[in-house]
């Protein structure tokens, strides 16, 4: 098989800790206000949506995994340069870690916009931005596995979270649900399209597959993962939607925030504040395997040391941290990323398959007429 990968043993982990790399990669800062973009689509069957975009997720991986299994223990830019060669292969894997770039661009921006309105006001986004992306750079060049290890901690240090969640829930107004089914299936579906930029994550299958060791067992942990992510989604948009009023919502950015703001403990008065700065520990994985991702397919082009790529990924996204700047600014590079995001990780892995599926009905015929 040309373009195979080679696999570093001691990079190698496995197939149970895929739960937690998807489970990691997926949640992220689009827990934070989420609730009203899927509610302007859906209203109160904002929740259906998300059943839908997760059912439709599920899918994905499916293809993913077929396409993968096609390819022994190689990576989506090894396949891409296999079956479109060296030219337009790379341009295709070009365009893959210009994704995984925006991705991380997204995470960073809108993090840093949530500290400075909701923590320090008076900060500089430039020092958060800096900080982050040192942290970042620590962790990646640690490797794979740990990355890995950030991705388990993060996942079980972040659990109490969930618990805060069950305060708002007194005040909630399950009628706020009704009526059930109101809106039509072309409304759900706008839902769900919604929901992509908050559910993005799990491709990253693409490039750590090769390095799982029981690859039997991958695609389980893989739907367990997303299983568990939609059971937090639709967690938080349940107590969301029966907590404000659907003019509330509309109106509300940070919907989870300020859910959090009305958590009032005898020895803590703002408990959101604590649960913003904490949210870096969720969002260090995300960054992680998105930077590494890039830096798999940038690898694939040139030779690079990881140390090498880290600065100079990290030096671009600064750069550009400078330039998208305001609310607006940040919420229009989402919308772009949002509709770049659903062709890169819901349309293309269907094309990809059947593409990889014909050449490899095309050779088997080849091989039976010699």
């Amino acid at each position: 098989m040309k373009n195979m990968l080679q696999i570093n043993p001691t990079q190698t982990f496995n197939a149970p800790l895929l739960f937690f790399i998807i489970s990691s990669a997926q949640i992220g800062v689009g827990v934070h206000g989420f609730q009203s973009i899927i509610y302007k689509d859906a209203k109160q069957d904002a929740w259906i949506s998300i059943i839908i975009s997760f059912i439709v997720a599920h899918f994905i991986v499916f293809i993913i995994f077929k396409t993968l299994e096609l390819y022994e223990s190689n990576d989506i830019y090894g396949v891409n340069l296999d079956l479109f060669g060296k030219y337009l292969g790379n341009f295709i894997n070009l365009t893959y870690i210009v994704y995984c770039g925006m991705a991380y661009f997204a995470i960073i921006k809108n993090y840093t916009d949530v500290i400075n309105t909701w923590v320090f006001p008076g900060l500089s986004s430039s020092f958060i931005t800096i900080t982050l992306l040192i942290t970042v750079g620590y962790a990646f060049t640690g490797g794979l596995r740990v990355i890995i290890g950030v991705c388990f901690f993060s996942f079980f240090l972040s659990l109490w979270i969930l618990i805060v969640l069950l305060f708002p829930i007194e005040y909630s107004n399950v009628n706020y649900l009704l009526p059930v089914l109101d809106n039509d299936f072309v409304s759900l579906l706008k839902g769900a399209y919604s929901m992509t930029l908050t559910i993005v994550g799990f491709e990253i299958i693409n490039t750590v597959y090769p390095y799982v060791k029981e690859k039997n067992k991958a695609q389980k942990f893989v739907h367990f993962g997303l299983l568990f992510t939609l059971a937090i989604y639709l967690f938080v948009m349940l107590v969301t939607l029966t907590f404000f009023s659907g003019e509330q919502l509309e109106k509300t950015i940070w919907a989870t925030l300020s859910l959090f703001s009305i958590v009032r403990l005898p020895f803590l008065e703002r408990i959101e504040l604590i649960t913003v700065c904490y949210w870096m520990m969720i969002i260090l994985p995300n960054l992680c395997l998105f930077a590494w991702s890039a830096y798999r397919g940038v690898s694939r082009i040139i030779n690079i040391t990881d140390k090498k790529f880290v600065v100079i990924f990290s030096l671009f996204i600064f750069l550009g941290s400078l330039i998208v700047e305001t609310r607006f600014e940040i919420n229009t590079f989402n919308n772009y990323f949002g509709y770049y995001a659903f062709y890169i990780v819901f349309a293309y892995p269907v094309l990809l398959y059947f593409i990889a599926l014909l050449k490899k009905k095309v050779f088997k015929r080849q091989a039976r007429r010699e």
